[in-house]
């Protein structure tokens, strides 16, 4: 365990009760546990499931030694670490932290024994039925029969002042100097917030708001000059492709570059790249410089899509042993995020950096094709929603407006085209979930 206030100085004194999950049918449930620990003071509890969650626990694997010392062998167990938080409850609390309630011994008449006997086992529980009175159920063993009391915290502290033994007095006593307030808490928060907007202002606010969730989205971002004088500065091409990678692409490209009528009629009807690429092609230039540039262009966006299209990465070259090695090694560094899974590391193409190839994809694009693209081509290439990818596109900075997309494509239906130009619109952030249009 691990306590998150501090270190104990008497571990020894420590008590420690592991409560696990009822339903052993479910396969995620059955492993749950909660671990409560109690002091004189204060009562921690930790669990391995929910919000509070230890990372660690699902990186590596954790175990204890139990060293026999007269056999000098050692057992070998598994084990988890638990973030024990300090429960300061005043008035009722919630139901994951009172599994554990209080164990009395309440001398109780039972009427089938006819006298008045100490029960040897007093076990209560929150009864989770009822949540405006947080009652708790008594169940009271003796030998075969049982007996059921309702209780009220207020009574079961009663019930530990007249009967509680010294340790439960103190628990007590502690938690009653540690509790805190709801309306204490609610008038400090107010006045605390009141203080911030008077010295602040609600528009400085706000705008802080905005700023910090547009820098959450410029982690997925190319880098974006603001001060440039040109639209290919904005978003520099050796921000998306370093000299290098540049350079290593220009072998897989130059199938691309010598590319026949016949071969790309044979392509487009076998889908072997996506539709941009398929349509760039159409019109690649004349000159051998420009058109081996823009071959290799159109050559790392086709890899980018088919790579956002894959999931989970299990193998050593991905995009197939013709993909140079850097550009392999700048996709699984780039574009993947790390998961544990089965006691192994995989790399995990995310919803996160899905976007975050999508952001250059469209980058790249816009060098490709002078600053103007067509959003819609790229969202059905990338098979994203349209919603999903104007976010994306307005995050880069980039007017959208209607057009008329490439005749025979999705029934000539009207296409977003996304421009770059200067000066760059105000940044805003992405807004919440749309509402739904209504249907007749």
């Amino acid at each position: 365990v691990r306590f998150a206030n501090g270190k104990l100085q008497h571990p020894d004194s420590l008590s420690f009760t592991v409560y696990r999950n009822r339903d052993t049918a479910h396969p995620r449930k059955k492993h749950r546990r909660i671990l409560v620990s109690e002091t004189e003071r204060l009562c921690y509890v930790g669990h391995n499931f929910g919000s509070e969650v230890m990372k660690c626990n699902s990186l590596c694997r954790y175990f204890v030694g139990v060293l026999d010392k007269n056999s000098g062998q050692m057992e070998v167990y598994n084990a988890e670490i638990f973030n024990m938080q300090p429960q300061l409850s005043g008035g009722r609390c919630q139901e994951s932290q009172l599994l554990r309630c209080f164990v009395l011994l309440i001398p109780v008449l039972l009427p089938w024994h006819g006298a008045r006997t100490v029960p040897s086992l007093v076990h209560a529980e929150r009864d989770s039925g009822r949540e405006e009175h947080s009652e708790c159920r008594v169940e009271v063993k003796q030998g075969v029969g049982y007996f059921k009391v309702c209780f009220c915290l207020v009574q079961m502290d009663l019930c530990i002042e007249a009967f509680g033994t010294s340790k439960q007095k103190r628990a007590l006593s502690s938690r009653r100097m540690n509790a805190v307030g709801n309306d204490a808490v609610n008038t400090a928060v107010s006045k605390a917030a009141a203080n911030v907007i008077d010295a602040k202002g609600v528009t400085a606010l706000v705008q802080d708001m905005a700023q910090d969730d547009v820098q959450n989205i410029s982690a997925f971002l190319p880098p974006c000059h603001e001060d440039a004088d040109r639209p290919e500065h904005v978003y520099k091409f050796e921000d998306i492709l370093s000299p290098g990678e540049y350079e290593a692409l220009r072998v897989p490209a130059a199938a691309l570059a010598n590319i026949t009528a016949e071969e790309m009629a044979k392509r487009a009807e076998e889908r072997s790249h996506c539709s941009f690429v398929l349509d760039e092609l159409k019109f690649l230039p004349t000159d051998e410089k420009r058109r081996d540039h823009k071959a290799r262009c159109l050559w790392f966006l086709d890899t980018l899509i088919k790579f956002s299209h894959l999931k989970v990465i299990k193998k050593k070259h991905p995009m197939g042993p013709e993909c140079p090695h850097i550009i392999s090694k700048k996709l699984m560094k780039n574009f993947t995020s790390l998961t544990y899974n089965n006691g192994s590391i995989q790399n995990l193409v995310s919803a996160s950096m899905k976007a975050k190839i999508t952001a250059y994809v469209i980058a790249l694009a816009l060098h490709i094709n002078n600053f103007q693209v067509d959003l819609t081509v790229l969202q059905n290439d990338m098979k994203l929603p349209e919603s999903r990818i104007l976010d994306i596109a307005k995050a880069l900075r980039l007017r959208v407006s209607k057009a008329k997309g490439v005749p025979g494509l999705e029934n000539d239906q009207n296409h977003k085209l996304g421009t770059l130009s200067l000066p760059l619109p105000t940044q805003k952030a992405p807004e919440g979930q749309r509402k739904r249009k209504k249907m007749n």
